[in-house]
């Protein structure tokens, strides 16, 4: 059997670092629609790669179990690229939670029980987690390290607590940096690697849409007042992705890679610190 890379979020990052990193693989291609699943799956097998379609309900257990199993019957899973999620303009600060917090620590729970030896993980999260104010060190432990079925249970994700829907984002991609930290370590066990990506403004027919909305102004004051003076590309994520999932990469584990063209950097210092934080896609 061949080895195996499952891609959960068939948008154009998981796209993007799915062509870099499966050749000669098999690829698993899950997504919440089925019909984003095929087109993508189109797109990849007209380029030469193996794919088969899933679809997964990323904040289900039962039905990332039933992803895990279908993966495990195809050959060795060896990869896992988790690019699935909302953002802020998509859904309330509760829906968020449950699929961009609790959804990615599930995700990595169950595919840290069968990844295979010498495997390695990226997990897409945000620049957003990078302008969360500091948490307590007894809040980042408790993201870091709470069971999976208790996460959404925290005093401070509570609906008191957390009112707006980019609150629950950044919250959420910070766990999910921090989450990656604490799953490095037990997918090390298996002789694993994992880590994070959070990418700033990535042009995908989403951010297209985000651009032209009633939050399109923000959007473009950070790309013109970034560092970089622009926005990045879904290639540009998976260069990075490739490298942390490839053998180049062998020695970084539990990381967490911040690549936004500097608009974090001009938000803390320079002239974008009243601009309030957007998510990447």
């Amino acid at each position: 059997m061949k080895d195996v890379i499952v891609v959960i979020g068939a948008g154009q990052i998981g796209q993007a670092l799915a062509r870099r990193v499966s050749a000669g693989k098999r690829v698993l291609l899950a997504d919440m629609r089925l019909g984003n699943a095929n087109a993508a799956a189109e797109v990849l097998g007209n380029a030469g790669y193996e794919v088969s379609v899933a679809t997964v309900d990323a904040s289900s257990r039962d039905a990332v179990h039933a992803l895990v199993k279908t993966a495990a019957g195809l050959g060795n899973v060896t990869g896992l690229i988790h690019a699935a999620g909302v953002s802020p303009t998509q859904a309330s600060p509760a829906t968020i939670l449950k699929v961009d917090l609790y959804g990615t620590a599930l995700v990595l729970e169950e595919f840290g029980n069968i990844i295979a030896r010498g495997g390695a993980g990226v997990v897409i999260a945000s620049q957003s987690g990078h302008r969360l104010p500091p948490l307590t060190v007894e809040q980042n432990k408790a993201l870091a390290t709470t069971p999976v079925e208790s996460l959404l249970d925290l005093p401070f994700l509570q609906s008191d607590q957390v009112t707006d829907s980019l609150h629950a984002y950044q919250i959420s991609k910070r766990g999910n940096s921090l989450r990656v930290m604490a799953e490095a370590v037990r997918w090390g066990k298996r002789g694993a690697r994992l880590n994070t990506i959070s990418p700033g403004i990535i042009i995908t027919p989403l951010a297209k849409d985000e651009l032209t909305g009633p939050r399109g102004a923000g959007y473009r004051r950070m790309i013109e007042g970034c560092p970089a003076g622009r926005a990045g590309t879904p290639d540009e994520v998976a260069t990075v992705g490739a490298l942390l999932m490839g053998p180049d990469g062998g020695f970084i584990t539990g990381s967490d890679f911040l690549m936004d063209g500097g608009v974090t950097a001009a938000y803390w210092y320079g002239g974008l610190a009243e601009v309030p934080a957007q998510p990447s896609e």
